[in-house]
């Protein structure tokens, strides 16, 4: 019977034992330095037009995928106290949570909330923050995005048909938007089109995007950030594609500014239907090209194209472009800048690096100034394959090349400072002693980008000069 009783309490005493092992290899605390937590999105969205003082909240499951528990040391609003948003943590509101236990399997809910009030003019087009996790010495994140101020916005988004953007709200791309095939796009004067960061636009095949800018009204391209600080940095967004096959595109008084590049042409056009006209526009501070420019046809008059980390005007694989009272200033200064501020060519590489030409039938620069800081600001390359057709006319040009040829360069002065009011600004107008002032042939255009009479003796570039009283 004693024996039994000792077999008995032996039992139990083994069963506990297992059971309290069990429950501590089950509760063990991982702290592989390794782990991850998994989350139910990369990004809270809050992609509600606020019609007032708004105030929304939304769920973020936080999955603990691991066998053994977790404890992660910090979760914290990375905006701290000055932030629009609010998070809560099991059940508690706060900004920051410590030691918060996981579960092996488990799973943690975090209610964000967030109060705009979109009439407010100081408040960005997209707030932004985040919520960080740091867990065993690694750190995480998942972003949180709303619209701010009142406005139109668009994320991932595809037009399609005929669509009208008017100027009565701001048009904000988060993203992406596409022009979808068989659309247009026509944009009225004074819109303005804000990106985010790495935002772009691209027009479809066989589609159109027209912008009937007005020189009191111009429509505008740029960053959604308003802080004197972005005022002026380039690199903020993408661009704008203008895809192969798209057609008839027609800019007129649009302003581009502040993106990695400024418009992307892909197709082939013809001298008698250009692929893009582009009028009394101004693409500036751009970190790669203004424009870039693949076997396709532009025409162009009184056009600005300023401080580019590459080109200004990028043409590769041939085409056909006329290009007049066209003024490109390239003072790049945020890197080092080895590409010309203009480039041609003929060809370009396939995908076996062979050399694949195509006719460039004609490049026509026609009242130009093309000036930089680089000793070299014209890039001629070319295959033997193809015409290789190129014509400066009446223009200033910083270049080392001979520029001798009077079928290539017609009454050009080479490497003379073409005077520019202020550089450092982006002022490419033309001051009281440029050399640019009467040097330019009578290409019948009477006004300038300000709307400005050209009279019988036009200036070179973009600006005609104002004689001050």
């Amino acid at each position: 019977m004693q024996f039994s009783r000792i077999l008995s309490y032996l039992f139990i005493v083994s069963f506990l034992m297992l059971v309290n092992l069990s429950c501590q290899k089950k509760d063990k605390t991982d702290t592989n330095p390794g782990l991850q937590l998994t989350f139910s999105t990369d990004t809270v969205f809050f992609d509600t037009v606020f019609p007032s003082i708004g105030s929304i909240t939304q769920r973020l499951i936080v999955h603990n995928q691991n066998k053994n528990m977790v404890n992660i040391a910090n979760i914290r609003l990375a905006g701290g106290t000055g932030s629009n948003y609010r998070i809560n943590v099991n059940g508690t509101p706060t900004i920051s949570a410590s030691d918060v236990e996981v579960a092996g399997g488990d799973s943690l809910y975090i209610f964000v909330g967030v109060t705009i009030d979109p009439n407010n003019q100081s408040t960005p087009y997209v707030v932004t923050d985040s919520i960080e996790f740091l867990l065993n010495g690694h750190l995480q994140s998942v972003k949180l995005v709303a619209w701010g101020r009142d406005a139109i916005f668009y994320r991932k988004a595809t037009l399609k048909g005929n669509i009208v953007w008017d100027s009565l709200k701001a048009h904000v791309i988060y993203e992406s938007l596409r022009v979808d095939t068989n659309s247009v796009l026509i944009v009225m004067p004074g819109t303005k089109i804000y990106f985010h960061k790495d935002a772009y636009m691209a027009v479809s095949f066989q589609s159109t995007l027209k912008i009937p800018g007005t020189i009191d009204h111009p429509v505008r391209f740029q960053g959604d950030r308003m802080d004197p600080f972005y005022k002026d940095l380039p690199g903020q967004w993408g661009g704008i594609y203008l895809d192969k096959g798209s057609k008839d595109h027609d800019l007129n008084y649009t302003y581009i500014k502040n993106g990695t590049f400024g418009l992307s042409i892909d197709s082939l056009g013809t001298q008698a239907s250009p692929m893009l006209v582009i009028n009394n526009s101004i693409i500036q501070n751009m970190t790669s090209d203004g424009i870039f420019a693949y076997g396709t046809s532009i025409t162009s008059v009184n056009c600005v194209i300023g401080d580019c980390g590459g080109s200004s005007l990028d043409i590769l694989y041939g085409g056909s472009y006329d290009f007049r009272q066209l003024t490109v200033g390239n003072f790049w200064s945020g890197s080092v800048r080895h590409a010309p501020a203009i480039y041609l060519s003929n060809f370009a590489y396939d995908s076996t690096a062979q050399q694949k030409s195509n006719p460039l039938s004609k490049a026509y620069f026609g009242n130009v100034i093309l000036y930089g800081s680089n000793d070299e600001e014209i890039g001629l390359d070319s295959i033997a394959t193809a015409l290789f057709e190129y014509t400066f006319d009446h223009g200033i040009l910083k270049t080392q090349l001979a520029a001798t040829n009077p079928v290539r360069f017609i009454s050009c002065i080479k490497n003379k400072d073409p005077r520019f009011v202020d550089v450092s600004k982006l002022n490419y107008q033309i001051d009281s002693i440029s050399p640019a002032i009467n040097q330019g042939a009578p290409l019948g255009i009477p006004f300038d980008i300000r709307g400005i009479d050209r009279g019988s003796e036009p200036d070179l570039g973009a600006y005609e000069y104002i004689k001050k009283n």
